[in-house]
């Protein structure tokens, strides 16, 4: 089994609102054709495929990749909610560290509805259900929606153990809009304040309604090779994927009766130790990262969650600048879902796709000096966590 794997192509589109969002099919064949095209190959090189969407039928990765062509490979759909992308992705890096395959794709989009999260399916035992519960009980924020409840609430246990400051939790989208100026694809790319994140209406008791990420739609893909493949075809294999780990839920999501650990804090955390271990490195030693921040509340709990400051130290951290440019870590230089959006099964793949153009040094006016380590945080209620580290060189 080879550990080493390649980046070797990648591809996104710009990301819509719902309203303004050509299909799915559109935007995954997209997507495909500029990984392709980045990764100077043709489709016939690719073995495998790995489809991650979160709203759609079955064999929806059938219908976006037959717009690119028909071979005949295997293709599998994959839903694991908000870090489905990574989940395809993980997939894809284990078929080549496994020998199944030396070319595989990993693709995801989503076209989604305006307005919050909901659960499609009434007429049985929803997946959040206990999740729900678990919020519910904790009476924050009774009557928001599902998601900022859960969030918001996490926020809140933050600031019940440590007296973080709302202010605080606002200076992260703040900052995600100084970032997402440089970056044609996101959805908001307008600057704004802490104080115009603070005046805007209130979500959740914590969380305004620029801390919360918004409904998009579009696509993303990553094509995965071998080196021995890479060097046959000519391809760019400076970024190879060091580690990675996908974790879930624990007995503490519940037991603790914490809304952090509901969350995913603990998945998070798990995640981090067992990438760190596995690259032989540590959180210092990361330069760039792109981040899950559906809301604030989440980006500022997995700072501790990752390693990037002690348990306790995320205000600090973000007081002091650490989490941008010239400071410790870049978290998010893309925007991250604050400002670029959230299309779920499109979201691990486009940190994916920041984060092997910061590697590469191709990013422009928000590129990270000197970039040689990159990781990546996805994560997804109900539950699950995938953390990626990439290397350069």
């Amino acid at each position: 089994m080879s550990n080493t794997v390649v980046v070797a192509g990648v591809g996104m589109t710009r990301f819509f609102k719902p309203s303004e969002s050509p299909r799915y099919t559109e935007l995954g064949a997209d997507a495909v054709r500029m990984a392709l095209a980045d990764a100077h190959l043709d489709y016939a090189a690719v073995q495998q495929a790995y489809v991650g969407y979160v709203y759609g039928d079955s064999t929806c990765g059938q219908r976006a990749l037959y717009g690119v062509g028909m071979s005949g490979i295997p293709i599998v759909n994959v839903n694991n909610n908000c870090s489905t992308g990574s989940t395809a992705l993980w997939l894809a890096r284990n078929a080549i560290r496994a020998g199944q395959a030396e070319c595989v794709l990993a693709l995801g989009f989503e076209q989604m509805q305006p307005g919050a999260l909901v659960e499609h399916w009434q007429d049985r035992p929803g997946p959040l259900d206990e999740f729900v519960r678990a919020a519910t009980e904790a009476a924050f924020d009774p009557g928001a929606p599902m998601a900022p409840m859960m969030f918001g609430g996490a926020g809140i246990e933050h600031q019940k153990r440590w007296g973080t400051k709302d202010e605080t939790f606002a200076m992260i989208r703040a900052k995600a809009s100084r970032h997402a100026v440089h970056n044609e694809r996101a959805i908001f790319r307008k600057e704004v304040s802490v104080d115009d994140v603070m005046a805007s209406p209130h979500v959740t008791k914590l969380l305004t309604r620029l801390q919360c990420c918004p409904p998009t739609c579009g696509a993303a893909a990553a094509i995965l090779c071998t080196p021995e493949f890479a060097r046959r075809h000519g391809i760019d294999a400076r970024v190879t994927i060091a580690a990675q780990a996908m974790t879930t839920d624990m007995p503490s999501t519940f037991e603790a009766h914490d809304l952090m650990r509901v969350v995913g804090y603990d998945m998070t955390a798990a995640a981090a130790r067992a990438v760190y271990a596995e690259a032989g490195i540590g959180p210092d030693d990361v330069d760039v990262a792109e981040m899950h921040d559906c809301f604030t509340a989440n980006e500022l709990i997995s700072y501790e969650g990752l390693g990037f400051c002690p348990e306790g130290g995320a205000e600090k951290f973000i007081v002091d600048g650490d989490n941008s440019y010239g400071g410790k870590v870049v978290t998010n230089p893309s925007g991250g879902l604050l400002s670029k959006g959230h299309p779920l099964g499109a979201t691990g793949l486009a940190q994916c796709f920041e984060l092997t153009g910061q590697l590469r040094g191709q990013m422009g006016p928000r590129q990270v000096e000197g970039a040689r380590v990159a990781l990546q945080h996805n994560l997804g209620l109900g539950g699950a966590c995938v953390v990626t580290l990439y290397r350069a060189g």
